[in-house]
């Protein structure tokens, strides 16, 4: 199995790129990752004892995160994100994964890769962590600021196989974002939607309020993606938020730091349990390949994971699963 993995997109690339895909490459070893990008600066990072397993492929280019994301697609065909993209889809790779250029990875996804037939929008996919530790699935979170009733519905699907197979549940509740849990309430996307789930072949609970989500209300949750973005949004600047407020309490007197030191481990793990990094990639759902964004930010362990992720979506069939579902609407 092979995964393309964009050595140059990210903060800290190529360095953490290529330090998480040595991590990978040592706990899995029937994985073959395929780091594309600078062969020289790559080289440098791994190292005088390369696995068996990492392959280099040289790309000349990188869409940087100020490009254009549908212009540098189309004019860097040699950059590493659109060389990945290409390897998906001429089946040099199964997946493919960036920590690069958001925009730039939504538009390799649909012109380099493509759609699923019958997708009419691909959803940017994320694991929101819950309080019990079982995450819900939020889509779409971006890959889309406008949608119609059909795109939720296509989304509701789509989230409920990629529960299934990737996370075991049977049957996941899916729930729609809204203002309010009774069924005529929200905007006219919503309230069309809500009638559009209600008929679907998945499990509808029905409308869910953004305050429930962390209590995983459902296990899905499906909007559009200028309502999930912000959401998003909203819950990481909380999060950070709350952890500044804590460290400046704990650290503004001698009881606090007495105090700090009692509680910290519970901290760290409420910390572990926010952290993006334990989480992995998010996955474009609805492209005819498997293509995962990491966030910009990806240290060793996020590049890690989100491997790892790929790697059970290969095992899980996910994108021949949602293919099957979607052809017999």
């Amino acid at each position: 199995m092979r995964i393309a993995i964009d050595a140059m997109g990210g903060d800290h690339a190529p360095s953490l790129i290529v330090k998480g895909a040595l991590e990978a490459a040592s706990e899995m070893p029937d994985v073959r990752l395929l780091l594309v990008g600078d062969t020289d600066q790559i080289k440098t990072h791994l190292g005088a004892q390369v696995p068996p397993n990492i392959e280099i492929v040289h790309a000349d280019d990188v869409i940087g995160p100020d490009d254009e994301p549908v212009k540098a697609v189309r004019r860097k065909k040699s950059s590493s994100m659109v060389m990945a993209g290409q390897m998906v889809r001429e089946g040099k790779a199964e997946a493919m994964l960036s920590a690069g250029n958001t925009g730039a990875l939504m538009t390799t996804g649909l012109l380099v890769v493509g759609r699923l037939e019958g997708i009419e929008r691909p959803a940017l996919v994320s694991m929101l962590p819950t309080m019990d530790d079982v995450g819900v699935l939020a889509l779409d979170l971006g890959a889309n600021m406008d949608a119609k009733p059909e795109h939720l519905l296509q989304y509701s699907i789509m989230g409920s196989i990629y529960r299934a197979k990737m996370n075991g549940l049977d049957k996941p509740r899916v729930g729609l974002l809204n203002v309010g849990t009774e069924a005529m309430k929200g905007n006219e996307l919503t309230k069309a939607a809500f009638d559009l789930l209600e008929t679907a072949p998945i499990h509808f609970i029905g409308n869910v309020e953004a305050r429930d989500v962390l209590l995983r209300s459902c296990d899905v949750l499906v909007c559009d993606g200028f309502a999930g973005n912000i959401m998003l949004k909203a819950m990481e600047g909380t999060a950070g938020t709350l952890f500044k407020t804590l460290r400046d309490v704990f650290s503004s007197s001698l009881l606090s730091k007495l105090a700090a030191a009692v509680v910290m481990p519970k901290l760290r793990l409420l910390r572990k349990k926010m952290d993006y990094n334990e989480h992995g990639g998010a996955p474009l759902l609805g492209i005819n390949g498997l293509v995962f964004k990491c966030h910009g930010s990806s240290d060793v362990k996020a590049v890690k994971n989100t491997v790892r992720q790929a790697k059970l979506a290969i095992e899980s069939n996910l994108v021949a699963s949602i293919a099957a579902e979607i052809s017999r609407k």
